[in-house]
């Protein structure tokens, strides 16, 4: 069963809801882009004092091919809720959430490391985990997978395709 606390928001929220999906007792509330902060805003106000995760999600070659995703935490009455932000891959814009949830600072700069999903007043929006001259973003379905040998002395291993059997695809 759903937890009350997070029915609640999700009636508190229904004017900014694009949509909603109910699933496993969670529930996943569809934000517009230009309304997350409102409704993180309200969120925690309503007690989900804790951004537990943000995260995104390529969908490629869907449009729009980009979810940031916001799991938040209500710690008494304990209770978990997820907002969701789609977002188009000519736009990549997502208003930050660092004035509501300041860990989201660390959370939003990885977002932007791996996916290129950019967040429009982010104090300090730059990669994290990659180098800094890395080109493109990794965790993008459409990032090319190359093989990099790896210098081993007394021992010259095989590349992965070299080893690993090759499966049919199914049609």
């Amino acid at each position: 069963m759903t937890e009350p606390v997070a029915e609640a928001l999700a009636r508190a929220l229904a004017g900014l809801v694009e949509g909603e999906v109910r699933a496993l007792d969670e529930i996943t509330l569809l934000i517009p882009g230009e309304r997350i902060v409102e409704a993180l805003e309200l969120a925690k106000a309503r007690g989900f004092v804790l951004l537990s995760d943000l995260t995104a999600v390529d969908r490629h070659p869907e449009e729009p091919r980009f979810e940031v995703v916001y799991l938040l935490t209500s710690i008494e009455p304990p209770a978990r809720i997820r907002l969701k932000v789609r977002v188009v891959s000519s736009e990549q814009v997502v208003p930050t959430a660092v004035p509501v949830f300041a860990g989201a600072n660390w959370l939003e700069r990885e977002v932007y490391d791996m996916f290129g999903i950019r967040f429009a007043e982010h104090p300090d929006l730059k990669r994290i985990l990659m180098p800094d001259d890395w080109e493109g973003y990794p965790l993008r379905k459409d990032f090319p997978l190359v093989e990099e040998p790896v210098q081993f002395f007394g021992h010259v291993p095989k590349v992965p395709s070299e080893i690993i059997p090759k499966t049919p695809r199914p049609s």
